[in-house]
């Protein structure tokens, strides 16, 4: 099960807030035992780039083997 603090990547787009599926964010707040998180996402340097409430099938967990993707978010 995800709990707070852990790794998970964006399974879908979220245009209205910048966000790619693929996006790796931190889970900071779980709802109902897991059927909902507040999730972080960051930019490398630390800055909060967005906190969104999801759903858990948005999400996908970190696994042995995956890899990080770093793309430039682009400016409004």
């Amino acid at each position: 099960m995800t709990k707070e603090l852990d790794d998970v990547i964006l399974a879908c787009d979220l245009p209205e807030h910048d966000l790619s599926a693929g996006d790796l964010g931190t889970v900071v707040l779980v709802h109902r035992g897991g059927a909902g998180y507040e999730v972080e996402f960051t930019a490398l340097n630390g800055d909060t780039l967005a906190v969104v409430t999801l759903m858990a099938d948005q999400l996908l967990p970190v696994r042995s083997g995956t890899i990080a993707h770093v793309r430039e978010l682009v400016a409004r």
